[in-house]
């Protein structure tokens, strides 16, 4: 049994929508809506589904970047939502983010030395001379020179800045990293690069991921387990091998059927096409939130919100008809 690290229970962030020519108008965007994980240590935790299904709202709720609605948040047992400034100032020395975009993550007006050292000198970690021999280590093992210290990010390719958002977000050595959408922005080659890297870091330091991405090839690669998100809501939880082998709810099987195929053989496998939008998370429709594109819905669908039921190794999903192919 693995020791847990974090805790999220019931978790929902409601964006208010003013409308008229006034603003007199008010509804929300229900942007992550009543999810609840665990995530063990030493563990990698994906977070998957389209673009405006609640993924990185989800990562920035974790660590507080924007306030929940409603919720808890647990890490290593202190409730985030409920501590004091103070203290959820010491507890960020235990969470940082990867962000998605590598150059406007990064001050265009620092150094790379002056980046990587950064949240060493706001947490008056060392004296300068040991931050700064401390920032040669994190270069190195991120696969940058010492010699880059004085140069900018601008005279960096993606792939580059990338490691140096890396070498920032493991200097204070956190037990939690919320890698959101890591290497969408990057070329396929420096992907496998930069997903390596964060594999031999979480070995290394024994990092717990909250890995948020859309392409579900890298997925498989990183995960231990995955969650599939649709419109603010969690369909399915499963262990990664168990979810590819046996996707239960009609959204994740087809999420799985559009994986391109570089096996020739392979590639007569049916793709799931769905029709329409998706709804607005303003307005969100009755029962199950993705009956209006589900080719597999029923009547039943449209009117009961089904219930994340629990099918064995782990593995959960929100789908009323999920027995008949389970």
């Amino acid at each position: 049994m693995q020791e847990q690290l974090l805790s999220v229970k019931n978790l929902k962030k409601y964006f208010p929508v003013h409308e008229g020519m006034f603003g007199t108008g008010r509804k929300v965007v229900h942007a992550v809506d009543g999810i609840s994980f665990d995530l063990s240590k030493n563990e990698v935790l994906s977070l998957v589904g389209e673009s405006g299904c609640g993924k990185s709202t989800t990562g920035r709720l974790i660590l507080r970047l924007i306030e929940p609605t409603e919720g808890e948040i647990k890490l290593m047992g202190e409730d985030l939502c409920k501590v004091s400034k103070k203290r959820l100032k010491e507890l960020r020395r235990e969470m940082q983010i990867i962000f998605q975009d590598p150059y406007a993550s990064l001050n265009p007006r620092l150094t790379v030395g002056e980046i990587v050292e950064e949240p060493l000198t706001v947490h008056k970690i060392g004296t300068k001379a040991e931050r700064r021999e401390e920032v040669a280590k994190l270069l190195q093992k991120v696969g940058l020179s010492p010699d880059v210290m004085r140069r900018y990010p601008h005279e960096f390719s993606g792939g580059q800045r990338q490691r140096i958002g890396v070498a920032r977000a493991i200097a204070l050595k956190p037990k939690l990293i919320v890698a959101d959408e890591p290497v969408s922005a990057l070329d396929v080659s420096i992907q496998a690069q930069v997903v390596n890297l964060l594999k031999e870091l979480q070995e290394e330091y024994q990092i717990s991921y909250l890995f948020i991405a859309h392409d579900l090839n890298v997925v498989r690669h990183i995960s231990d387990r995955v969650i599939v998100m649709y419109l603010g809501k969690m369909m399915e939880l499963a262990p990664v091998d168990e979810l590819y082998k046996r996707p239960l709810h009609p959204y994740t099987q087809a999420l799985l059927s559009a994986i391109p195929m570089p096996d020739p053989s392979k590639r007569d496998r049916k793709v799931i096409l769905l029709e329409g939008d998706i709804p607005s998370p303003i307005s969100i429709p009755p029962g199950c939130r993705f009956h209006t594109r589900c080719p597999k819905v029923i009547p039943e669908c449209k009117e009961a919100v089904p219930p994340l039921s629990d099918f064995g190794n782990g593995h959960t999903a929100a789908c009323i008809r999920a027995n008949e192919w389970a």
